[in-house]
């Protein structure tokens, strides 16, 4: 088995400690294994391939001292093709909320989920994705 070292920030680490205990994980590793296992399962289901989605994506950051919305912008442009619209809003003090509502294939929407992941500073990402049209044969 491969050993990979990852940096976090330390509260990342703590909630992760505090998490594996609750829940009966032997230690931050099988914790980290099952996360690594779902969130690259997130869009291996075979039922959505090659099927036009509606996906909608929720993503919060601190606006203060980031460039988190400069990018969600870049983003938008650079994913013209498949946003089909988008939602800038204050939420409390020092929060943004984007929201973006895409339409596209599987791959599409999941590369434009994975940049947005990607981008430093995000306190959240949240996302569905939903078959347009008939959805028989999707459980």
């Amino acid at each position: 088995m491969g050993v990979v070292s990852v940096s976090m920030p330390d509260s990342l680490v703590d909630r992760i400690d505090e998490f594996t205990e609750e829940h009966g994980y032997t230690g931050r590793s099988e914790f980290l294994r099952e996360a690594a296992r779902d969130l690259l399962g997130e869009f291996e289901d075979r039922k959505l391939e090659d099927r036009e989605l509606m996906g909608i994506v929720t993503v919060v950051f601190d606006y203060e001292g980031t460039n988190v919305e400069e990018r969600m912008m870049q983003l938008r442009h650079e994913h013209e093709n498949i946003v089909a619209s988008n939602f800038h809003s204050h939420v409390g003090d020092h929060n943004c909320m984007e929201l973006f509502i895409l339409e596209g294939n599987l791959e599409q929407i999941s590369t434009f989920v994975g940049k947005i992941r990607a981008t430093t500073d995000t306190k959240t990402v949240d996302y569905s994705v939903t078959p347009i049209g008939d959805a028989e044969g999707i459980v």
